[in-house]
């Protein structure tokens, strides 16, 4: 009794681990068992094939038909093992030639009425497919996506008939063409509309120029939100291997559309509700999170202390990492996370601290009970922090329209420039990135901005880490000035973005 065999993959974050589909049909009582510690999903494809079959007029042989998914060891999660098996069954029962199936890789999950339906990992499977010189086998729907891949047959196929009719020589499946990457103009709102708030404006544009950190305090409808909305619009477009990062993650989570590659930095606002798993990645099987899905992009956390405390504190290792590690007894999984933190919150809980008339009466106990919900360590991590002040309504009225978010953007695409020519295609892809011996060659501070730095940091009693931050924005705000070295204004401006970050 020979074994039919078909490759297909389980997931470790955004990596492909290969899996083998093995089946064999042997003698003994009518059985169709799936073996190789499949989860629910996996375990209910033995129905869904069998139904799939039984539409197109096959029917299983009364015989003991056993799947094993190789290696039995690892837990197999996810309906696109749906169409490996099928395809493993079909060529064990001698519908399918099992030499053509061994050279190829499969995933997707089936309907009852045999169509393929999108799944999510298809382009991550696609690169390992090309790892391991085999072919693909994808969802029509999914078919460009894996195109991405490059040197890989990609068969997309809508339906299970239509893959059996091309091994069977009558009919042939189209190659599939990854779609052109497209840079959407943006279409968002534009910072323009901001009236006032130059100094919120000004550390909004430092924060996307270098990818820095960045905290607004104020009250409620002074703008933070606002601010915050405007960001994408200032960020550069992802180069082709950030894209690729971006869109790995993406595909995983299931978020990839129309096959097109992210081209774009992600922008994502989880409510202040979220647990823990969602902002990290976690559950039972191990899903990306919110940091992940923001990597080389912006995680704006609105109502910031209203968060978990659990969760914010989470937070704390990726901000410094860029990956976030999820350890379960069965797993260890690792997503990159390398985003920038964007924080809003209110000064207190009634959210009018310091305003005469407005303030609660347990001022000013209650401002410093609501910030302590935040620790040192975490506001350590924010490298620039605002107060956002309300504008008054005349101010409102009479303010002229400030910059357009395109000529903001402008100024921040070429300080990016500045820093990919400074790190190299292999260094760090902005200031905010760049530690160590790399951070030390590259920062070229002139000895006046040096002292003060050393002077500030002593007297503003910074942390190692601080300092270090404040002297990463410094080289930022350098960096929009078309300056070679970092000045003296250059660290009094960082410093005094710094300094309300010590007070709380």
């Amino acid at each position: 009794m020979s074994i039919a065999r078909v490759a297909t993959f389980a997931f470790a974050g955004i990596e492909p681990m290969p899996v083998e589909v093995q089946v064999q049909i042997a003698p003994g009582l009518p059985a169709f068992l799936v073996v190789g510690l499949p989860d629910k999903a996996v375990g209910e494809s033995r129905e869904r094939v069998r139904a799939v079959l039984t539409g197109l007029g096959l029917s299983l042989p009364p015989k003991r038909v056993l799947v094993n998914l190789a290696p039995a060891d690892i837990v197999k999660e996810g309906s696109h093992f749906d169409l490996p098996i099928a395809l493993a069954v079909l060529a064990a029962m001698e519908v399918l030639p099992r030499e053509e199936m061994a050279g190829f890789a499969a995933l997707g999950e089936l309907s009852l009425d045999g169509a393929i339906q999108p799944v999510a990992g298809v382009l991550p499977a696609a690169l390992g497919a090309s790892a391991r010189d085999l072919g693909l086998i994808c969802p029509a729907a999914q078919g460009g996506e894996a195109a991405w891949a490059g040197r890989v047959e990609v068969l997309a196929a809508p339906d299970l008939l239509s893959l059996m009719n091309h091994f069977r020589g009558t009919q042939v499946l189209t190659p599939p063409e990854p779609p052109p990457p497209e840079s959407i103009p943006w279409r968002g709102p534009c910072l323009s509309e901001v009236k006032g708030q130059e100094s919120a404006k000004r550390a909004l544009e430092i924060a996307a120029a270098g990818g820095h950190n960045l905290l607004m305090i104020g009250p409620p409808g002074a703008g933070k939100s606002m601010l915050a909305a405007r960001l994408p619009g200032l960020l550069p477009d992802l180069t082709p291997a950030e894209a690729l990062e971006v869109s790995l993650v993406h595909s995983i989570a299931g978020l990839l559309r129309d096959g097109r590659l992210v081209v774009r930095p992600p922008y994502r606002d989880p409510h202040h509700s979220a647990s823990q798993a969602a902002l990290i990645g976690g559950g039972s099987r191990a899903r990306p999170g919110e940091i992940s899905l923001a990597h080389n992009g912006v995680l704006f956390l609105d109502e910031w202390p209203e968060f978990p405390r659990p969760a914010l504190e989470a937070l704390r290792q990726p901000m410094e990492t860029g990956r976030a590690s999820i350890s379960r007894a069965n797993a260890h999984v690792t997503y990159p996370a390398r985003f920038q933190c964007v924080a809003a919150m209110n000064p207190c809980r009634c959210g009018h601290l310091g305003e005469a008339g407005r303030e609660c009466g347990r001022a000013p106990r209650c401002g410093e009970d609501y910030q302590m919900r935040l620790s040192g360590p975490l506001l350590d991590r924010m490298d620039l922090a605002i107060e956002v002040t309300p504008v008054p309504p005349a101010e409102l009225a009479r303010a002229p329209a400030g910059e357009t978010t395109a000529t903001v953007a402008a100024r921040v695409q070429a300080a990016r420039e500045r820093q990919r020519a400074r790190y190299g295609a292999e260094g760090p892809r902005c200031n905010a990135a760049a530690e160590g011996a790399v951070l030390e060659r590259t920062l070229a501070t002139e000895p006046a901005a040096r002292a003060l730095a050393e002077q500030a940091a002593e007297r503003l009693r910074l942390s190692a880490r601080g300092f270090t931050r404040t002297l990463r924005v410094a080289r930022t705000i350098a960096d929009l000035a078309g300056s070679a070295t970092v000045q003296r204004a250059h660290v009094a401006e960082a410093l005094a973005f710094r300094h309300r970050t010590a007070r709380y």
